[in-house]
């Protein structure tokens, strides 16, 4: 039995659903968003509550069944209240800028980095070493956000690099210096 293929998502006022030719769409305050779905899963839209059935037992269309329900909530989510992902950028002079629509990074390297916001994606510099991608899509910020860290990955001794607000990098001990043996 699939736990979250089970589970109803309740559709927020302003929040409409269409089930169309295998595609599902939902369409809300922030925008619209569609997910192609495999036919041997069945969507259905009552009372405005979506819920997905499946048609047989069988592991494989068990993890559909829970697949497509997780991503029908994310795009119920993401058109109602949206996706937002804050990285941290720590290094000695390192610091990042937004001009117009793109963001420049001072990140260590002998030129500036530039990274331009693409189509559904938001970028912000709340400060000198914080950026915030923002938007309705998870897969689209999250991925994007993966590519920004991309730029300058953490690194242990120093800590140095572009990692997320709730990373967690683990330091290591550097090397011991004047010790006799």
């Amino acid at each position: 039995m699939s736990r979250i293929g089970n589970a109803h998502i309740t559709l927020p006022a302003g929040v409409s659903v269409e089930i169309k030719d295998s595609i599902i769409t939902v369409k809300g305050p922030k925008g619209m968003l569609s997910q192609a779905y495999d036919p041997i899963i069945t969507p259905k839209v009552e009372d405005s509550v979506l819920s997905f059935t499946r048609a047989n037992d069988e592991g494989d269309t068990k993890a559909k069944h829970g697949l497509y329900r997780a991503l029908a909530a994310n795009m119920v989510k993401g058109v109602t209240e949206g996706f937002k992902k804050t990285l941290v950028v720590n290094g000695v002079g390192w610091k990042v800028a937004k001009q117009g629509k793109k963001i420049v990074m001072n990140v260590g390297f002998s030129h500036p980095v530039e990274v331009e916001e693409t189509e559904g994606i938001a970028l912000d510099c709340p400060s000198q070493t914080e950026i915030t991608v923002s938007g309705i899509s998870k897969e689209k910020v999250g991925q994007f956000a993966a590519m920004v860290r991309g730029i300058r990955i953490p690194e242990p001794y120093h800590g140095y690099g572009i990692r997320y607000s709730d990373e967690v990098i683990e330091r290591k001990v550097g090397k011991a210096a004047g010790s006799k043996g």
